[in-house]
């Protein structure tokens, strides 16, 4: 799923219309206010938008608006997923000293994706919780990344 939208942290939301289409790309949005002090964003206006597009009684976006917004992979990018997919493969398959060479170059291709970043963590024995975890947290931070910052809501 990650790998197919584009998704590089969570939460990550996606509308997906009754024809398989986008219809809002991936944003930032939550299922309740639990987070809020922490990340400033109120889940009520995503809920709002979200039941009024299932209704019929608003816009999701236009696919102009859609595509607008939508950030694509780069080149790099896309080796890390392969990377990432041969270490897991390997992993899976009881080679795991074979697998870390290339979780490690999925890494240093995609810095900012915690899909894969933080992803791999639990299967290489580390903590996605702890100092190896928050060393990500603080390169993503000091490249003037934001964890949570929603796409514009159309008009």
């Amino acid at each position: 799923m990650a790998d197919l939208y584009g998704m590089i942290n969570v939460p990550t939301i996606l509308w997906i219309d009754e024809e398989g289409r986008i219809a809002r790309p991936n944003d930032v949005a939550f299922g309740s206010n639990d987070f809020k002090e922490m990340t400033g964003i109120d889940s009520e206006a995503h809920l709002e938008r979200l039941r009024a597009w299932v209704r019929g009684e608003g816009p999701a976006m236009t696919p102009a608006e859609t595509r607008a917004a939508q950030t694509l992979p780069t080149a790099a990018e896309q080796e890390a997923r392969a990377e990432f997919t041969l270490a897991w493969w390997l992993s899976q398959q009881g080679h795991t000293e074979d697998a870390e060479p290339h979780y490690v170059r999925a890494g240093e291709l995609a810095p900012h994706d915690f899909t894969i970043r933080r992803g791999s963590m639990p299967i290489r024995g580390l903590d996605p919780m702890g100092d190896d975890f928050m060393k990500i947290v603080t390169e993503w931070s000091e490249a003037g990344n934001a964890f949570y910052r929603p796409i514009e809501t159309p008009a």
